[in-house]
């Protein structure tokens, strides 16, 4: 997915403020400079901190992708997905509007490269760190139960989560 600038609510364009991270400039989990990074929720924040210390050792470097986003971001985001998808609901099934997303509460990031997706996806529960979404390797949030409990299955897409619907 695209994560330029692009014009978001009142014609101004998205851009850093908002949460972008220009593609193929992923950043690191402690970079608090960038605003996708600085503006998660502290302890989904730490866990990735003690994550990536620990991915580190493995020879893995995570990376945020997309953290937090502004509404006027997430809301550009939504907006493109239905002109690629075709429709409201198939957009459904990759972004959220900027009412139901994560991502606008600073609850989700997702992480690349995909080695870097893979060892979350294997070690995350360790750390409250869990994929939610069947369909996106790549999104995590922070369910700190998973620490004892494990992951708790995933939903096939967006569609499936209650908290997706205002």
């Amino acid at each position: 997915m695209d994560h330029g600038a692009s014009l978001g609510a009142r014609g101004r364009s998205v851009d850093q403020r908002d949460g972008v991270v220009p593609e193929g400039a992923a950043v690191s989990v402690f970079d608090d400079r960038v605003p996708a990074v600085g503006r998660l929720q502290p302890g989904l924040l730490d866990a990735l901190r003690r994550a990536a210390v620990d991915a580190e050792r493995d020879g893995i470097r995570l990376r945020i992708n997309s953290g937090w986003r502004s509404p006027a971001y997430q809301r550009q985001l939504w907006q493109d997905a239905i002109v690629k998808y075709g429709s409201r609901g198939e957009a459904a099934r990759w972004v959220a509007t900027p009412e139901t997303s994560a991502h606008v509460t600073g609850e989700a990031v997702d992480i690349g490269p995909r080695e870097a997706a893979a060892w979350l996806s294997e070690h995350g529960a360790a750390y409250g760190l869990c994929q939610i979404y069947r369909n996106e390797p790549w999104h995590y949030e922070l369910l700190c139960e998973a620490v004892c409990d494990g992951c708790p299955p995933m939903f096939a897409d967006p569609t499936e989560d209650p908290r997706m619907r205002p």
